[in-house]
């Protein structure tokens, strides 16, 4: 009587699993311009609703006043956050690679914050004190005529978090977190994709002087070097806010 039991065992077949990866120069590069673009669209919606809401015929030098209004800001900015994390999960997400994982989100400890914290402090009294020498305004005229419209519109508590909490989790989960992962796995290694992240943060704050476009860039180098020193993106975001926050009481002051 013949076994009803197969010669040999069945041969089970395994799936093959691709392993994650980081995009690297080219990669990051492409993703980065479809973050930017989607951070853009997420303000620039805010600002289309504003300006079409307007009543009567279209008016050209209201629209811009609408713009370059506080509240108009304010929630551009905000917006303009779930927007750039859409679109930074979809690069990831390609990539095979945890979101977290690749943007590096790991919490600093108290003694990488108080390093970052102090660098900070003396980075920026450093440009303040050069502003003063050469007869410049220490804040930017930009932030305190935002500030005065968003006092107006009472939207100040507004302000704030698009400044200190939207504004830093954005642009740092995209220069810090993203161009800089995939650049510094590339031949740029990491001084290149640090000073390039910094350049296109940079780029970002279109709405400063010369000046303050050096100052912008220089805390943009820091922030690469912290990012790199101890890995963790949650760090630049961190001193990214406190910067902000600062600089906001700065302009309230000055504001009056």
């Amino acid at each position: 009587m013949d076994s009803v039991e197969p010669a040999a065992p069945p041969i089970m077949v395994t799936p093959v699993k691709h392993p994650p990866r980081i995009w690297k120069f080219w990669g990051t590069s492409l993703w980065g311009l479809f973050i930017f673009a989607m951070l853009f669209v997420g303000q620039l919606a805010v600002v289309g609703w504003f300006v079409f809401r307007q009543e009567g015929p279209f008016d050209l030098a209201g629209a811009i006043r609408v713009v370059g209004g506080g509240l108009t800001i304010s929630l551009s900015v905000i917006m303009g956050l779930p927007a750039a994390l859409l679109a930074i999960w979809i690069a990831t997400r390609l990539s095979r690679t945890p979101f977290a994982e690749y943007l590096t989100l790991h919490w600093p400890s108290w003694r990488h914050l108080a390093i970052g914290i102090v660098a900070l402090v003396v980075l920026v009294a450093g440009w303040d004190l050069l502003s003063r020498a050469l007869g410049r305004e220490v804040a930017p005229g930009f932030m305190v005529d935002v500030l005065k419209s968003a006092r107006a519109d009472g939207a100040v508590w507004l302000l704030i978090i698009a400044f200190c909490v939207a504004a830093p989790i954005s642009e740092e989960f995209f220069a810090r977190g993203f161009l800089y992962r995939g650049w510094s796995e590339s031949f740029l290694k990491v001084p290149g994709a640090i000073l390039l992240s910094s350049l296109v943060w940079t780029g970002l704050h279109m709405q400063y002087d010369w000046f303050f476009f050096g100052q912008v860039f220089s805390i943009g180098l820091l922030f690469g070097w912290l990012r790199y020193r101890y890995h963790s993106t949650w760090l630049t975001v961190v001193l990214h806010g406190l910067n902000n926050f600062a600089a906001t009481l700065q302009s309230i002051w000055l504001a009056g």
